[in-house]
């Protein structure tokens, strides 16, 4: 008896999805809920479980094929699994006949290139790391970017050439990669040009001296994370920083809907997160309303399932303002562009010592640019400078987050 495997509901106005990676083949033994494909949508990757335990059967769609709900993309061939399961363990047992026979983890299967995500195929040719060699620290033991990129790190710091010598390319060999946009990035990349298009984009530029908060953290990290569980961050000050700025600014905190402006009284921050297949921003919910530990660990979250690929629809839905921390990357400066149908978006930089003048004698400080971009349709420049600042000096004296100031 075959069951039928069916795209299941994506979320709100979302209807279709591309398949983004076949995480069982056909004739291997699927569980009861086993994630057995990975669908993307214009938001997040969807894993399709199987409806019944038995052997995968046919593929009715191939990866890069666009899907809808409901569709039926596989079968599921049940009463097969018990017969199948030893003929796939049988080379094992040959292998280690003294031993138990053990079903192979998780994160052996996912080094097979057929389970590797684009992103990860591109590293793992880029860096010259063999994917067996390389323990998966991804949702159910599956190798991400960041995995590829640690791994060559290591190489590289034990002396040994990454790429390994027997298949190194020729010096002047030029080669091409022609790789198909995921649906995220076509998203991704439609949003961004639309925010262009569509919204008056202007920048407002400032530096923080980062003293304050630093000192906060280095003389309470220890004992926040014993309390509270989770590390005690900087982007927990720059999200009450932004809090005080949006209450004192609403028009920062508001979008336009057709030729009405909308204002908030709650504050829904989006995160900006690098996640493998792109940059996403899932909601910390509520933030006038959360301590620093509440959105610490938000953050946290939100950084563990994006790593994961398990972030959903609902993680993803709303917001009010964007924090962008393009410091963890190195970035001095930039120009965030906002996520509409948001009306603002504040850009975070590397922080670095710099000599600044503090009562009239040279100091050296470490600093942070700050960036808010901000469609000037609705956000006058006075009003977006005022923001900025707010958020600069609450961050330059803390006990202004404590007093509301």
């Amino acid at each position: 008896m075959s069951t039928e495997v069916k795209v299941p509901t994506l979320g709100e106005s979302v209807s279709e999805a591309t398949i983004g990676q076949w995480l069982k083949q056909p004739g291997e033994a699927v569980a009861l809920d086993e994630p057995i494909a990975s669908l993307e949508t214009d938001k997040v990757a969807i894993e399709v479980n199987a409806p019944v335990a038995g052997v995968l059967g046919q593929q009715l769609a191939a990866v890069g094929d666009t899907v809808t709900v409901s569709a039926i993309i596989a079968v599921i061939e049940e009463g097969a699994a018990a017969a199948a399961a030893p003929k796939a363990a049988a080379p094992v047992a040959a292998a280690v006949a003294p031993a138990p026979v053990v079903a192979a983890p998780a994160a052996a299967e996912s080094s097979d290139p057929a389970v590797l995500s684009p992103a990860v195929r591109r590293a793992v040719l880029e860096y010259g790391i063999d994917p067996a060699t390389i323990k998966g620290t991804g949702k159910d033991g599956r190798i991400t970017k960041e995995d590829v990129v640690a791994a060559a790190q290591t190489k590289a710091a034990s002396g040994a050439p990454t790429v390994p010598a027997a298949v190194a390319a020729p010096a002047n060999e030029r080669r091409e990669e022609r790789v198909k946009m995921t649906r995220l990035r076509q998203t991704i990349a439609k949003r961004l040009k639309s925010a262009q298009e569509n919204a008056a984009l202007l920048t407002t530029f400032n530096d923080v001296d980062m003293s304050a908060v630093m000192e906060a953290r280095n003389r309470f990290k220890d004992s926040f994370e014993k309390k509270h569980g989770v590390k005690l961050g900087f982007m927990s000050f720059f999200a009450k920083a932004s809090v005080l700025a949006l209450k004192d600014i609403p028009a920062v905190n508001a979008q336009i809907q057709g030729d009405e402006i909308v204002y908030h009284d709650y504050v829904d921050i989006s995160v900006a997160v690098s996640a493998p297949n792109g940059l996403v921003v899932p909601v910390v919910r509520d933030v006038d309303k959360m301590s620093f530990a509440g959105i610490e660990k938000a953050i946290a979250d939100y950084g563990k399932k994006a790593k994961e690929g398990s972030l959903t629809m609902a993680d993803m839905t709303g917001g009010t303002f964007t924090i962008s921390n393009g410091g963890v990357f190195g970035g001095l400066m930039s120009t965030p562009i906002i996520n509409p149908p948001q009306s603002a978006v504040l850009g975070l930089h590397r922080i670095e010592d710099r000599p600044v003048v503090r009562n009239g004698q040279i100091v050296i400080r470490p600093m942070m640019y700050i960036a808010l971009s901000y469609d000037h349709r609705i956000i006058d420049g006075r009003e977006a400078v005022t923001a900025l600042k707010t958020i600069k000096e609450a961050i330059e004296d803390p006990t202004r987050l404590l007093i509301d100031l």
